[in-house]
Protein backbone atom coordinates (compact mmCIF):
# COMPACT_ATOMS: atom_id res chain seq x y z
CA UNK A 1 0.00 0.00 0.00
CA UNK A 2 1.29 3.20 -0.90
CA UNK A 3 -0.54 6.94 -0.21
CA UNK A 4 1.42 10.08 -1.61
CA UNK A 5 0.16 12.73 1.44
CA UNK A 6 2.16 15.33 -0.02
CA UNK A 7 4.24 16.34 2.90
CA UNK A 8 5.14 12.49 3.39
CA UNK A 9 4.09 9.23 1.95
CA UNK A 10 2.30 6.75 4.00
CA UNK A 11 3.29 3.02 2.75
CA UNK A 12 3.32 -0.39 3.32
CA UNK A 13 6.42 -1.25 6.20
CA UNK A 14 9.21 -3.04 4.89
CA UNK A 15 12.00 -5.10 5.60
CA UNK A 16 15.28 -2.53 5.90
CA UNK A 17 13.10 0.03 7.78
CA UNK A 18 14.75 -0.95 11.33
CA UNK A 19 16.90 1.46 11.27
CA UNK A 20 14.26 4.76 10.81
CA UNK A 21 12.15 3.15 13.52
CA UNK A 22 15.40 3.24 15.97
CA UNK A 23 16.33 6.50 15.08
CA UNK A 24 12.70 8.26 15.32
CA UNK A 25 11.21 5.86 17.69
CA UNK A 26 13.73 5.62 20.63
CA UNK A 27 12.78 8.98 22.47
CA UNK A 28 11.53 9.27 25.51
CA UNK A 29 9.25 12.31 24.47
CA UNK A 30 7.27 10.37 22.02
CA UNK A 31 7.56 7.20 24.22
CA UNK A 32 5.23 9.19 27.39
CA UNK A 33 2.69 10.05 24.89
CA UNK A 34 2.17 6.15 23.73
CA UNK A 35 0.77 3.30 25.51
CA UNK A 36 3.59 0.93 27.20
CA UNK A 37 3.23 -1.62 24.41
CA UNK A 38 5.68 0.97 22.58
CA UNK A 39 8.98 -0.05 24.10
CA UNK A 40 11.37 2.49 25.38
CA UNK A 41 14.07 2.18 24.68
CA UNK A 42 13.51 1.32 21.24
CA UNK A 43 16.40 -1.40 20.31
CA UNK A 44 16.82 -2.55 16.87
CA UNK A 45 15.49 -5.72 18.23
CA UNK A 46 12.24 -4.38 18.86
CA UNK A 47 12.17 -2.84 15.70
CA UNK A 48 12.73 -6.37 14.17
CA UNK A 49 9.68 -7.85 16.05
CA UNK A 50 7.86 -5.55 14.76
CA UNK A 51 8.34 -5.67 11.23
CA UNK A 52 7.63 -9.43 11.51
CA UNK A 53 4.53 -8.98 13.53
CA UNK A 54 3.48 -5.89 10.58
CA UNK A 55 4.84 -7.89 7.34
CA UNK A 56 2.61 -10.96 8.44
CA UNK A 57 -0.82 -9.27 9.82
CA UNK A 58 -3.72 -9.62 7.22
CA UNK A 59 -5.14 -7.42 7.01
CA UNK A 60 -2.72 -4.65 6.82
CA UNK A 61 -3.69 -2.03 9.34
CA UNK A 62 -0.09 -0.61 10.03
CA UNK A 63 1.58 2.06 8.10
CA UNK A 64 4.84 3.38 7.90
CA UNK A 65 5.25 7.49 7.28
CA UNK A 66 8.14 8.26 5.31
CA UNK A 67 9.84 11.20 4.13
CA UNK A 68 11.52 9.74 0.88
CA UNK A 69 13.17 6.63 1.68
CA UNK A 70 13.68 6.84 5.21
CA UNK A 71 10.88 5.56 7.63
CA UNK A 72 10.08 9.09 10.63
CA UNK A 73 6.79 6.90 12.31
CA UNK A 74 3.99 4.99 11.47
CA UNK A 75 0.14 4.77 11.78
CA UNK A 76 -2.25 2.37 12.10
CA UNK A 77 -5.30 0.80 13.67
CA UNK A 78 -7.12 -1.94 15.34
CA UNK A 79 -10.44 -3.32 14.57
CA UNK A 80 -13.06 -3.41 17.39
CA UNK A 81 -14.46 -6.42 18.63
CA UNK A 82 -17.97 -8.12 19.19
CA UNK A 83 -21.02 -4.98 19.19
CA UNK A 84 -17.34 -2.89 18.26
CA UNK A 85 -16.90 -4.88 14.74
CA UNK A 86 -17.40 -1.88 13.08
CA UNK A 87 -14.99 0.43 15.06
CA UNK A 88 -11.12 1.18 14.85
CA UNK A 89 -8.63 2.43 17.08
CA UNK A 90 -6.36 4.98 15.38
CA UNK A 91 -2.99 5.91 16.75
CA UNK A 92 0.28 7.16 15.40
CA UNK A 93 3.78 8.22 16.35
CA UNK A 94 6.14 10.68 14.45
CA UNK A 95 9.88 11.04 14.94
CA UNK A 96 10.08 14.90 17.46
CA UNK A 97 12.67 16.31 14.86
CA UNK A 98 9.32 16.40 12.46
CA UNK A 99 6.62 17.74 14.96
CA UNK A 100 4.87 20.81 13.87
CA UNK A 101 5.50 20.35 9.90
CA UNK A 102 1.78 18.82 9.03
CA UNK A 103 3.28 15.42 8.72
CA UNK A 104 0.92 13.60 11.40
CA UNK A 105 -2.09 15.48 10.34
CA UNK A 106 -1.76 14.25 6.22
CA UNK A 107 -0.74 10.91 7.26
CA UNK A 108 -4.04 10.98 9.41
CA UNK A 109 -5.71 12.33 6.57
CA UNK A 110 -5.17 9.77 4.52
CA UNK A 111 -5.00 6.71 6.71
CA UNK A 112 -8.52 7.74 7.27
CA UNK A 113 -9.49 7.79 4.06
CA UNK A 114 -7.63 4.54 3.20
CA UNK A 115 -9.32 2.36 6.20
CA UNK A 116 -12.73 3.98 5.32
CA UNK A 117 -12.76 3.02 2.03
CA UNK A 118 -10.78 -0.55 2.30
CA UNK A 119 -12.96 -1.82 5.32
CA UNK A 120 -16.58 -1.88 6.59
CA UNK A 121 -16.15 0.92 9.36
CA UNK A 122 -18.52 3.21 10.56
CA UNK A 123 -16.58 4.97 13.25
CA UNK A 124 -12.19 5.69 13.56
CA UNK A 125 -11.67 6.79 17.03
CA UNK A 126 -8.20 8.01 19.22
CA UNK A 127 -7.13 8.12 22.54
CA UNK A 128 -4.54 10.58 22.86
CA UNK A 129 -3.67 11.80 26.64
CA UNK A 130 -5.19 15.18 27.61
CA UNK A 131 -2.12 16.34 27.86
CA UNK A 132 -1.05 15.56 24.54
CA UNK A 133 -2.13 18.55 23.25
CA UNK A 134 -0.25 18.30 20.02
CA UNK A 135 -1.57 15.26 19.17
CA UNK A 136 -5.13 16.58 19.73
CA UNK A 137 -4.62 19.30 17.38
CA UNK A 138 -3.39 16.54 14.61
CA UNK A 139 -6.88 14.50 15.05
CA UNK A 140 -8.85 18.28 15.16
CA UNK A 141 -7.28 19.52 11.69
CA UNK A 142 -7.75 16.00 10.20
CA UNK A 143 -12.07 16.06 11.60
CA UNK A 144 -12.15 14.05 14.03
CA UNK A 145 -14.40 15.73 16.81
CA UNK A 146 -13.73 15.36 20.54
CA UNK A 147 -16.71 13.39 22.22
CA UNK A 148 -15.25 13.28 25.93
CA UNK A 149 -12.88 13.17 28.15
CA UNK A 150 -12.04 9.62 30.05
CA UNK A 151 -11.58 10.56 33.58
CA UNK A 152 -8.72 8.44 35.51
CA UNK A 153 -8.46 5.76 32.60
CA UNK A 154 -4.96 5.38 31.72
CA UNK A 155 -2.04 4.98 33.76
CA UNK A 156 1.54 5.86 32.24
CA UNK A 157 4.68 5.67 34.01
CA UNK A 158 3.08 5.44 37.36
CA UNK A 159 0.62 8.79 36.86
CA UNK A 160 -2.76 8.65 36.30
CA UNK A 161 -3.78 10.31 33.10
CA UNK A 162 -6.96 11.66 31.70
CA UNK A 163 -7.77 10.63 27.73
CA UNK A 164 -9.74 12.60 25.22
CA UNK A 165 -11.92 10.43 23.21
CA UNK A 166 -11.94 12.12 19.21
CA UNK A 167 -13.67 10.13 16.86
CA UNK A 168 -14.96 10.55 12.90
CA UNK A 169 -17.77 8.65 11.59
CA UNK A 170 -17.60 7.09 8.02
CA UNK A 171 -21.20 9.19 6.70
CA UNK A 172 -19.15 13.03 8.62
CA UNK A 173 -15.55 12.04 7.32
CA UNK A 174 -14.14 15.29 5.81
CA UNK A 175 -12.97 15.31 2.09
Amino acid sequence: MRLECGVCVVRSWQSGDEEGIVRHGDNRNIWLQLRDRFPHPYTHADAERWLAHALQAQPETNFAIALGDEVVGGIGYQFGIDVERFSAEIGYWLGEALWGRGIATAALRAVTRHAFATHELNRLFALPFARNLSSIRVLEKAGYVREGVLRHSAVKEGVVLDQVLYAVIRSEQPS
